[in-house]
């Protein structure tokens, strides 16, 4: 495999921050790499110390088998596309583009016959005298692009390239960067937080979120088969449910029981199944039918309609059809094996550990709870908390510790609920209560919900 850049467990934090951890990513000649995720999930970073402008706290990046640590940016044969364009003002097209060459001093002969190679890779060939800032936006990503290539890198790094761009403008450069991307032959490094700029432009995603990767590969094997919930929520709609994997090919949901393509998870073992909602179909033939529901929305989506339907055993599923049923129909449903896509359950409970204070208290997260037990005091245990064990007030004052609602993941009749304290721990919930990203809770623990303590060791 011909590797043009090998990165091998890098780290990186800010303070006491830590905004990647352990990354291990190769990129392959020629290859168009996107790295995806949400805002603050490390990717930015990873791309700045590729190009140098950071450096990191442990780990290496090499490029073509060689460590880059140490040689400065402008030494790197690499070159960086900002989502601020960085053009010059007081210079044509023509010269913004060739002000690189110039200070490497590359013979005027060859700078222009390089200019003008490259205003016409990125049609602009008409627009060489002419003053960047009367220029659209995307004419001026189009300027700084080729103001990046004309260097002949063998990496082309790009922050966020479109996101100031309006929707039509950003799809119709997709395209064209797409097309670049094949004439030029380099290594694009793309980074994103729009899906569907990665599904459309990539060969390969690499999907991060706090600062760790959850999954690298395809756009169809990222879409079609994700390995977590982050993953099926991320990239495009998702219903998201909680299942059970009866034995292999066989997997329970929704309180019905389906045929499934998956194997090797066990027998009656907890799962999380993903289904798209272009994948659950209808039917008028009730030897077909799987489960019934009835409609309770149909919204047009230019494309297809999408409709949200109360299944029979009361949970909610999204639809996407080209045909729309009317709200209120009672409708019946199936789905094909192939079109299930069963996961490993990330984790099953809350673990924390802390230590026994009294018969009624433990030291966990930093704070006192109130939990019953038969420890000793000073006894360090091993607390499992479900997560319906654990109670969000409005009130801060009510709970013994802070939290912020971090991620929202809905499950057809609950929410899923990632919170981060004030300490930077996570705690995972299940609700039927609403809440926003970004709101601030009060965090209780309740005894009599099946909290498991046990000594730590144990």
């Amino acid at each position: 495999m011909d590797k043009i850049i090998d990165i091998k467990g890098l780290s990186k934090s800010f303070g006491d921050k830590k905004v990647l951890q352990d990354i291990n990513l190769y990129v392959r000649r020629g290859e168009f790499l996107t790295l995806l995720g949400p805002s603050g999930c490390g990717k930015t970073t990873l791309l700045r110390m590729i190009a140098g402008f950071l450096q990191p706290d442990e780990g290496s990046i090499l490029m073509d088998g060689k460590e880059l640590a140490g040689i400065p940016p402008h030494e790197r044969p690499l070159n960086t596309v900002f989502q601020r364009y960085a053009l010059f003002p007081h210079l044509d097209v023509y010269d913004n583009i060739a002000f690189g060459l110039k200070l490497k001093k590359v013979p005027e002969e060859e700078i222009d016959k390089r200019v003008r190679k490259v205003l016409k890779l990125v049609a602009m060939s008409d627009y060489e005298d002419r003053d960047v800032e009367t220029l659209s936006g995307g004419q001026q990503q189009r300027i700084a692009i080729a103001r990046a290539i004309v260097n002949q890198p063998k990496v082309l790094l790009l922050d966020e390239p479109l996101a100031a761009l309006d929707l039509k403008m950003r799809k119709d450069m997709q395209i064209e960067l797409k097309e670049m991307h094949k004439k030029l032959g380099i290594t694009f490094i793309y980074v994103t937080h729009d899906q569907e700029e990665a599904l459309t432009l990539s060969d390969t995603i690499a999907v991060f979120n706090e600062g760790r990767i959850q999954q690298i590969g395809t756009p169809t094997d990222i879409y079609n088969e994700p390995v977590n919930c982050f993953v099926a929520d991320f990239i495009g709609e998702s219903n998201i449910l909680k299942g059970k994997m009866l034995r292999d090919r066989r997997v329970a949901f929704i309180k019905h029981e389906f045929d499934c393509v998956d194997e090797g998870f066990g027998e009656n073992v907890k799962v999380d199944v993903v289904v798209r909602p272009e994948d659950i179909y209808f039917t008028t033939d009730p030897a077909k039918c799987q489960f019934k529901a009835k409609v309770n929305t149909c919204t047009f989506k230019g494309v297809h309609y999408e409709m949200w339907v109360d299944t029979d055993t009361g949970y909610e599923l999204m639809i996407q059809d080209y045909d729309p049923y009317p709200v209120g129909s009672e409708v019946m449903l199936y789905i094909d094996p192939d079109d299930i896509q069963v996961m490993h359950k990330e984790r099953l409970c809350n673990t924390l550990y802390g230590t026994v204070k009294d018969a009624e208290t433990i030291e966990l997260l930093g704070a006192d709870f109130p939990l019953p037990n038969t420890f000793e005091a000073g006894t360090e245990v091993k607390v499992e908390i479900p997560f319906e064990a654990i109670d969000l007030m409005d009130n801060l004052d009510d709970g013994v510790i802070d939290g912020e609602v971090h991620f929202i993941l809905y499950m057809g009749n609950h929410y899923h609920l990632t919170i981060k304290t004030d300490d930077g721990d996570f705690l995972w919930v299940d609700t039927n209560d609403i809440w926003d990203k970004g709101d601030l809770v009060g965090i209780q623990f309740k005894a009599d919900k099946g909290i498991k303590i046990t000594k730590k060791d144990e």
